[in-house]
């Protein structure tokens, strides 16, 4: 921000402004002070130059109508490397689809970037660690193409079942065959609905208009509240037996690769058609592939793909599989609602105020004391989630401590958004966190305490299950640096570090037991970064928590747990 003279002169004073106006934090109640006396330069003779935005790509027109007059904005076509780092230098905002790529060496070029908008829902051409890492807010819009992509999925599900694509080319390619391409009513059928997200539930609703019966499995999604929807909550194995039709609507999670792969597929209806417009990798495309040759499957409508863009695939020669290249967000609707969405958020974050869809560092009236322990409830919530491995019906966030003195409503939020990142097929956000609670049935309180015994400072995140179980976990900052550490896990003490892949582990105290979890991961060539073992009594009940260099497979897994035979085995993947 540079004041002039009118006359476009500068001037001593001018330059007192322009080192108060840079001296200012990026965020909070001096970005306010800041635009204050921006507004107010003009009158006394100094003209100020307006925050630059930069759009990378083609957005609407209502994008930049939402932005307004008050930012200066330029264009660059953002797939042009050559042309992209020099015009990211100096600018303050960058807007930005899917071919804009958003890494490290731009963020370093981008001197005086604060944000990254993203129009759209995913993140992968942005690296959200380098922007944490140098300050920068990333924002995008996380529900900008939830009806898009349900509509695209059930207009895939219509294709596959009345053979329309295959039909379609045979006619212009003049040949007419109507009893080949006999297809197959939805009335009365029977589709299954893997995860009741918003996407999921918004195609559930539209096929039941169709006079199917809907059924869906989601651990996540209390059984009474499916009920509400209209929806029967079934396991994943009575949805593979049962469906005429299935539609994939999950997160991509370590534990959601693969979902819908080999042993999966040979547990469905020969007659049945697999839909996957959420995220590539969910449904193996190998084993989908063997099992529409093997005749274990009928056909398929496939948007995503594990790697994109792909233009090679064994799927690609089966008549009876509609494929799209990954189109769900892709109207013209989306488009605008995406961004005006990144367009007010823009504003929002270069007015130093409360960016609720920011997914990474946030902006507004939130203590510099609260605000480390904002990454920390997250991953508090994200751990929870996956010892919890179900739905709480109720939900605490408890914090304690000096911190209490401040407003600590973001550590709730902030909880909240850890607990249903892998839950549902959306991106969760401050906003939204809240509103999947609800839809889900669990009851959220937070809970304050100005007494902390044992921490300074005590964030804890503790449900109880559907079926009674009670989970929790806690964590704080430590020292000058504040470390975070996580310092309680289902009532047991330890002192462990979030690290991007863990483990968990409850067995019957025995001698010989840490030994044999060394011994197979070793054997499965897995590094374990730090260990701790803590229990409730000599002989009682036994906690290993260890972080591993890398994420820990399924069958490696198990195959601990059934090493030490441990009660259950849980992996955390903390990964950006």
């Amino acid at each position: 921000m540079r004041p002039v003279r009118r006359d476009g002169t500068g001037c001593e004073d001018a330059d007192r402004f322009t080192w108060a106006l840079h001296s200012m934090p990026t965020a909070g109640p001096s970005v306010a002070l800041a635009g204050t006396l921006a507004r107010h330069l003009p009158e006394v003779g100094f003209h100020v130059s307006k925050p630059v935005v930069l759009i990378a790509e083609q957005l609407s027109p209502a994008t930049v109508d939402a932005l307004g007059p008050d930012f200066e904005i330029r264009s660059v076509d953002g797939a042009d490397r050559d042309a992209l780092l020099p015009a990211i230098a100096d600018v303050d905002a960058i807007l930005v689809r899917s071919a804009t790529k958003v890494d490290a060496e731009a963020i370093e070029a981008a001197k005086n970037l604060k944000v990254i908008a993203r129009a759209g829902v995913g993140l992968d051409n942005v690296d959200v660690k380098a922007a944490t890492q140098a300050g920068v807010m990333v924002v995008n819009a996380p529900t900008s193409n939830i009806t898009s992509a349900a509509e695209l999925a059930i207009g895939l599900l219509l294709a596959t079942a009345r053979n329309i694509a295959p039909a379609n080319q045979a006619l212009k390619d003049g040949e007419w065959k109507r009893s080949k391409y006999a297809g197959e009513e939805l009335f009365e059928k029977t589709v299954g609905v893997v995860g009741l997200g918003r996407i999921g539930v918004l195609v559930a609703q539209r096929l039941a208009a169709f006079g199917m019966d809907v059924i869906a499995y989601d651990p996540f999604v209390p059984a009474a509240r499916a009920a509400q929807l209209g929806v029967r909550s079934v396991s994943l194995d009575e949805l593979l037996a049962e469906s005429d039709f299935i539609t994939v609507h999950l997160p991509k999670t370590p534990e959601t690769v693969g979902l819908i792969g080999d042993q999966a597929l040979r547990k469905v209806k020969p007659s049945v058609r697999v839909i996957n417009a959420a995220r590539g990798g969910i449904v193996d495309e190998h084993a989908l592939a063997v099992a529409l040759k093997e005749g274990r499957v009928a056909g398929a409508g496939i948007d995503v793909f594990a790697s994109e863009p792909c233009t090679e695939s064994p799927l690609f020669d089966f008549e009876s599989v509609v494929v799209t290249p990954h189109l769900g967000a892709s109207t013209a609707e989306a488009q605008e609602k995406a961004g005006i969405s990144v367009a007010k958020s823009v504003r929002l974050a270069l007015a130093g105020e409360l960016v609720p869809d920011a997914v990474n560092v946030k902006g507004g009236a939130i203590a510099e004391e609260v605000r480390p322990g904002i990454p920390l409830a997250e991953k508090l919530g994200r751990i929870f989630t996956a010892l919890a491995g179900g739905v709480a019906t109720q939900l605490d966030v408890e914090v304690r401590g000096e911190i209490t003195a401040h407003d600590v409503k973001i550590l709730e939020l902030a909880a909240l958004k850890g607990v249903f990142a892998e839950v549902v097929e959306d991106p969760v956000s401050y906003v939204n966190a809240p509103v999947i609670a609800g839809d889900r049935g669990v009851e959220v309180r937070l809970v304050t305490h100005e007494d902390s015994p044992d921490y300074r400072n005590l964030v804890t995140v503790r449900g109880v299950l559907a079926d009674g179980r009670s989970v929790s976990v806690s964590g704080t900052l430590s020292g000058v640096k504040q470390v975070e550490k996580i310092v309680e896990v289902l009532g047991y003490d330890l002192e462990a570090f979030p690290s991007e892949h863990m483990a968990f582990f409850r067995y019957n105290d025995r001698p010989g037991a840490v030994g044999a979890v060394g011994r197979v991961l070793g054997e499965a060539d897995v590094n374990i970064a730090g260990m701790q073992v803590s229990r409730d009594t000599k002989g009682g009940h036994a906690l290993v928590a260890m972080t591993v260099d890398q994420a820990l497979p399924g069958q490696v897994l198990d195959d601990v747990v059934a090493a030490i035979g441990a009660e259950w085995g849980r992996t955390v993947d903390l990964e950006d």
